[in-house]
């Protein structure tokens, strides 16, 4: 369990990162400093994993928030939901067939999934909170139709799933998959978000906005130009 947390002093909001499922997808665990109260960000599975890592912390948890409706990312968020008494919100509703595949999808993957209908899904503009937080729900579509991404200014971070990586992009080539709307989703909706914020990806290290801008070969403004 990696904790992301910025600034050490006692941030409204702290965040660790706890990789699940064979693809290792990065699964966070989100807490409101004041209330200690939680949620994890797509829960894919390892669930007693995650449950040891909220315990751990001595967190709360009140909900369970998906960025989009891959296996690796939310395959066992239900099951989760009835075990704990949790609601799901997220993702946007356009990621609906893929959540109505996710039995299927675990027997091709040999991840367990199972079907599930989020308790709210989000749209564009939406707010969810975290004990006192308040995060931002951004659609990115591209990497799938209804993936979002959940921003908390005043800390300056995102949990981004699988839209951008440390270096890379997300895969364009599911069903409903788009690169240009991928592309758009990144530098109209993710870089007005500031250089300064740091990012957690679905796979892989975090990174910022900023050294993306400079580095990655994707989606670098030099790259784009």
């Amino acid at each position: 369990m990696t904790d992301t947390s910025a600034n050490p002093a006692q941030p409204p909001l702290r965040a660790a990162i706890i990789p699940v499922t064979p693809l290792q997808q990065n699964c966070t665990l989100m807490w409101c400093t004041q209330t200690m109260k939680g949620a994890l960000i797509d829960p894919g599975g390892d669930l007693p994993k995650l449950k040891a890592a909220v315990a751990q912390a001595g967190v709360t948890l009140e909900k369970l928030l998906v960025t989009h409706g891959h296996i690796d990312h939310c395959g066992e968020t239900g099951t989760l939901a009835k075990e704990l008494g949790l609601t799901i919100e997220g993702p946007h509703e356009e990621d609906r067939f893929w959540i109505s595949r996710l039995d299927d999808d675990g027997r091709n993957y040999g991840i367990a999934g199972a079907v599930f209908e989020p308790d709210r899904w989000l749209k564009d503009g939406d707010t969810v909170t975290v004990g006192n937080l308040v995060l931002d729900v951004i659609h990115c579509p591209g990497h799938t139709p209804g993936h979002i991404v959940f921003h908390h200014a005043p800390s300056k971070l995102a949990i981004v799933g699988d839209v951008i990586f440390q270096g890379s992009i997300g895969r364009t080539d599911f069903p409903r998959g788009n690169h240009q709307d991928l592309i758009d989703s990144i530098t109209q909706k993710l870089w007005p978000l500031g250089n300064e914020t740091v990012f957690v990806p679905g796979h892989g290290p975090t990174s910022n906005f900023g050294f993306e801008r400079q580095r990655n070969g994707f989606v670098a403004d030099h790259v784009l130009a």
